[in-house]
């Protein structure tokens, strides 16, 4: 039960990210399509998640390391809730790679160079 209640804690970050979530996918789909705000949103929140887990990653091995029980404790309920998010981000972004095949072919495209010197015409050079 006190879990629970710790994790109750991270309600208004759970709105925040939400608002942001809804706000970024209507702007895009406005923009572009929606499968297009879509795969923005989860990259998007693919990094925010990251980002979010390493800090209070961090701030967890800093309060066991200094052994501040409240801190730890507080710091764990937020680090359990951004790897779950982590989680559902990377979990949806399965499910819309596998709807939209198209999208996987396209991560891994690169671009062909071609270099062009002045002197890649003389042809004693090739």
């Amino acid at each position: 039960m006190g879990l629970l209640a710790r994790l109750g804690r991270m309600v208004p970050m759970i709105i925040v990210l939400a608002i942001l979530a809804i706000v970024i996918y209507f702007v895009v789909q406005w923009k572009s399509s929606p499968s297009r705000a879509k795969e923005i949103l989860i990259k998007v929140f693919t990094w925010i998640t990251i980002a979010i887990s390493i800090f209070f990653g961090i701030v967890t091995l800093y309060a066991w390391a200094e052994g501040n029980m409240a801190v730890l404790d507080l710091s764990v309920s937020c680090l359990i809730v951004t790897l779950v998010a982590l989680g559902i981000t990377r979990w949806c972004n399965h499910v819309f790679l596998k709807h939209n095949p198209h999208y996987k072919s396209k991560r891994n495209v690169k671009a062909k160079t071609k270099r062009r010197f002045p002197w890649s015409n003389i042809p004693w050079s090739k």
